[in-house]
C-alpha cells in the first residue's frame, strides 16, 4: 500500500557528524533513516554515538527515544535526561545542547 509506510530503518540509512564548529566534546556519528520527505514534513529514524554538540532549532519535532540515553540541556541550563520510551516535542526557537551518554536512537516527525 503506497499510504501505508512502516516505521522501521529497512531504508538505506545516510550518516553524518554534526558541523565541528558545534562540536563539544566526543566524535558521535548520526545515522538517519529517512522514511518520509513531503510538503515540509519528515520522518524517520535517527541514532548518534556518543558525544555533545549545540543545537538551534528553527522547525518543530516529535520525537519518542527508543533506545539509549541523552540529555538536552536549553540555554538557561535547564537539563532533561532523556530514556526509551519518552516521548517529546521541541519547538522552534528551542536552543542548548544534546548530549549522547549511550548511543540514542529516537523516531521523528519534523515540520518546517
Amino acid at each position: 500500500m503506497p499510504n501505508l509506510i512502516k516505521v522501521s530503518p529497512d531504508v538505506e540509512p545516510e550518516t553524518e557528524r554534526p558541523d565541528p564548529a558545534k562540536l563539544i566534546t566526543g566524535d558521535p556519528v548520526f545515522t538517519t533513516w529517512n522514511l518520509e520527505e513531503k510538503d515540509g514534513l519528515f520522518a524517520g529514524i535517527w541514532q548518534s554515538t556518543v558525544g555533545k554538540w549545540h543545537v538551534s532549532y528553527d522547525e518543530w519535532e516529535y520525537f519518542r527515544i527508543l533506545e539509549g540515553v541523552s540529555v538536552i540541556t536549553d540555554a538557561d541550563g535547564h537539563s532533561t535526561r532523556l530514556t526509551a520510551g519518552d516521548s517529546y516535542i521541541l519547538r522552534p526557537g528551542f536552543s542548548g545542547t544534546w548530549e549522547v551518554l549511550e548511543t540514542t536512537r529516537k523516531d521523528y516527525v519534523i515540520r518546517l
